[in-house]
This record gives structure tokens, C-alpha cells and sequence, in this order.
């Protein structure tokens, strides 16, 4: 696919926002905040970054649906697959499924595996298969407390795995209150720093900043991102709240959310197929 420009990307984002709400109000589902917060990443890395050798590990996740909704948007997800999102015996449940899918290659959800698994993956192909494979792996701050995290970035920086770029989705929030409250993090870049990581830090919102980012001249050194985001990006009333981590949307909700995107859609537009029989959480 041909790099998309700063203007495309921006549209991309906005766009996968409306399909996100869209799938989470017809499956009822949660975890909107996390999903909304990492969509201008999740837009700028298979838009403009990503090429067809590399890989893409979402080791939150807890976001995976806005990662359907971008894979979906560039073409990696068929309608009639998207469209099965959390319903019984679907490949697109709650939390990535292994290898259910090429662009899915790793199956995440308990917080901090995603990211050692990425670093695996990169060691392989720099160490083992000297391809020039680049291996990306979106982590959040939260997953940050897991010492699983720490000892995959030792791994890492020893064997000088400039192949690896970590993002972390820095939106201040996880699942029992403010990130800072649960455990204290900062400060993040210098930790990864002082890990043996070339770090960067930026607003995770703005396209311009991670694509700059994420095609930065590399030192021999794996690659840090932190990206300051929001929790709810783009829809004012879930903004850094923590209970849109858990709480899926009423129809009003849903329409003022959509509103707030820009060109809203009425009500004889939505679904009106049975939610039923949705997939566990």
C-alpha cells in the first residue's frame, strides 16, 4: 500500500473511529476507552509505516477491537469477517485470537506477554534469519507494571534489537483508576532509557508527530515510543474517564458520539439486528 499522507492519515483516524463505535454498539460491548485512545497510533503504523514483511504485536489486548476496525479499514479484514465481531464461534472476540488471522500473529490478553513475544520475534529475525523483518508491538502504560515488560526491554537492549519499536500507549488510565495511583511509572522515558532503549516521547494524537517517530534514524539501539494519549479520544463525554473502560453505549450515547466525529448518522441507519448471543468476555 502507498504511504498515506499526513492529511489521508488524519481522515483514516477519524474514519476507523466511526466504524469502532459502530461495531461496539451493535455487540454491546466495552472497552471503548482503550480502543479510542490508540487509533491515530494504530492509523499511522499500518498506514503509513507498516510494509508487508514486517509484524504487529497489540500486546494490550484489551484494545483489539480498534485494532479490527484499522485492519478492516486497510483492507486486512474482509466485511463478512468484521462484521462477526463478538458473536458466538467468531475469530474476533474480545481479546486477539492466535493466528486466526495473517495480520494477527499472536494471541494477546494477559497484560504484559504481547511485548515479550515481540521481542522474541524481532531476535529471530535480526539473530536468526538476518531478514530485514521490523517487528512493531503496541503496549499500555498500565501493562507497564508487569515485570514481564522489564525483562523482555533487558532482553532487547542486550542483543541490540534495533529491528523492535515498542509503543506505549501512555493515556494515564487502567482498569482500577489513575495509572500514577496504581503504580507510580514516571519517569516512563527514562526508564526505558536507562533500559538500553533510544526514546522518544510524543503526542500520541497527532499523526505528524508519530510518524516522525516512528521513521526516526535508529542508533543500533530497540526503539521506544511513548505516546501521550487520552483515554476516549475523540468523543468528549468518555475523555479521560475510567468508566468507559467497562461500560458499552446506549443508542443516545452512541449518536452523540458519532455527532461529536462529525456527520452524524440518524437512527434508521443503525442496526437493528438482535445483539444477542455475543461472545463472553
Amino acid at each position: 500500500m502507498t504511504p498515506r499522507t499526513l492529511s489521508e492519515l488524519a481522515d483514516d483516524a477519524r474514519s476507523i473511529r466511526r466504524k469502532f463505535l459502530k461495531m461496539h454498539y451493535e455487540a454491546k460491548a466495552g472497552h471503548l476507552g482503550t480502543g479510542l485512545s490508540d487509533i491515530d497510533v494504530l492509523t499511522s503504523v499500518y498506514g503509513n509505516w507498516l510494509r508487508p514483511e514486517d509484524l504487529f504485536i497489540l500486546s494490550k489486548g484489551h484494545g483489539a477491537s480498534s485494532l479490527y476496525a484499522t485492519l478492516h479499514h486497510y483492507g486486512l479484514l474482509t466485511d463478512e469477517e468484521f462484521a462477526t465481531y463478538y458473536k458466538d464461534g467468531t475469530l474476533l472476540p474480545a481479546h486477539p485470537a492466535a493466528r486466526a488471522f495473517p495480520a494477527i500473529p499472536a494471541a494477546t490478553g494477559s497484560l504484559g506477554h504481547g511485548f515479550p513475544i515481540a521481542a522474541g520475534m524481532a531476535y529471530a529475525h535480526k539473530h536468526v534469519h538476518a531478514s530485514g523483518t521490523r517487528v512493531a508491538c503496541l503496549v499500555s502504560d498500565g501493562e507497564c507494571d508487569e515485570g514481564s515488560i522489564w525483562e523482555a526491554a533487558l532482553f532487547a537492549a542486550h542483543h541490540r534489537l534495533d529491528n523492535l519499536t515498542v509503543i506505549i500507549d501512555a493515556n494515564g488510565l487502567q482498569g482500577f483508576g489513575r495509572t500514577e495511583d496504581v503504580m507510580t511509572l514516571e519517569p516512563l522515558p527514562k526508564k526505558w532509557d536507562a533500559f538500553g532503549f533510544r526514546t522518544s516521547e510524543i503526542d500520541g494524537h497527532d499523526v505528524a508527530q508519530i510518524r516522525a517517530a516512528l521513521d526516526g534514524p535508529g542508533d543500533g539501539r530497540p526503539h521506544c515510543i511513548v505516546a501521550r494519549t487520552i483515554k476516549g479520544k475523540g468523543v468528549r463525554f468518555m475523555e479521560d474517564k475510567l468508566e468507559w473502560h467497562y461500560l458499552p453505549m446506549s443508542e443516545a450515547q452512541y449518536l452523540e458520539a458519532l455527532d461529536g466525529l462529525g456527520g452524524g448518522e440518524s437512527a434508521d441507519n443503525i442496526s437493528d439486528a438482535d445483539p444477542g448471543g455475543r461472545a463472553g468476555r
